[in-house]
C-alpha cells in the first residue's frame, strides 16, 4: 500500500513538472566586489540558467548594467570556489556583448560536475577592467525535475 502511494504521488509531481528530461536551475550574482581581486565597480548583473542533465545542455541569460564602458567580453570561468581564479570555461555571447546574453552551450562532463559543484562563476570585461569588471558565483537554485519514468523507477527502489 506504501509503495503504491509512493509511485502515484511519485508519478503525479513528475506529470506535473517534469520536462522531457531531468533539468537543474543556477544563478549567479555579479558585483565588483566579488572579483578577485575586487573592485569598486558600480557595476551589476545577473545570471539565470538552465542545465539538461541528459543531453548537457546549458541555457542561460546574463544580464548586466552599470559597468565603466562597454563589455568587451563575458565567460564562465572555472573550476574555482569563491575568492579564487580560474581560466576561462565557456565564452558567453560573442565579443563586446550587450545586456541580455543569451546562449546554450553543450557543456563536457567536467564542466558539468564542476557546475553542480559550485565551482563555476561568471564574469564580465570591460576595457578598464580586463580581468572582469563584475563576476558571481553559479549556484543551483531548487530541485532537480525528473523525468516520470525516472521517477517511477527511483520510488519502486525505495
Amino acid at each position: 500500500m506504501l509503495r503504491a502511494s509512493l509511485l502515484a504521488t511519485a508519478l503525479t509531481l513528475c506529470l506535473a513538472t517534469a520536462a522531457s528530461a531531468a533539468t537543474v536551475q543556477f544563478k549567479a550574482l555579479l558585483d565588483g566586489k566579488s572579483e578577485v581581486p575586487a573592485n569598486t565597480s558600480a557595476g551589476y548583473g545577473d545570471l539565470l540558467a538552465t542545465l539538461d542533465t541528459v543531453t548537457k545542455s546549458l541555457t542561460y541569460t546574463v544580464t548586466f548594467g552599470g559597468l565603466s564602458g562597454p563589455a568587451g567580453a563575458a565567460h564562465f570561468h572555472g573550476p574555482a570556489a569563491a575568492g579564487a581564479n580560474a581560466g576561462v570555461a565557456l565564452p558567453i555571447g560573442a565579443k563586446g556583448p550587450t545586456s541580455p546574453v543569451t546562449g546554450t552551450a553543450t557543456l563536457t562532463d567536467a564542466q558539468m560536475a564542476d557546475l553542480e559543484a559550485g565551482k563555476l562563476y561568471v564574469n564580465v570585461h570591460t576595457a578598464a577592467n580586463p580581468g572582469g569588471e563584475i563576476r558571481g558565483q553559479v549556484v543551483k537554485v531548487g530541485g532537480v525535475m525528473m523525468h516520470a519514468k525516472d521517477a517511477v523507477k527511483a520510488a519502486v527502489k525505495k
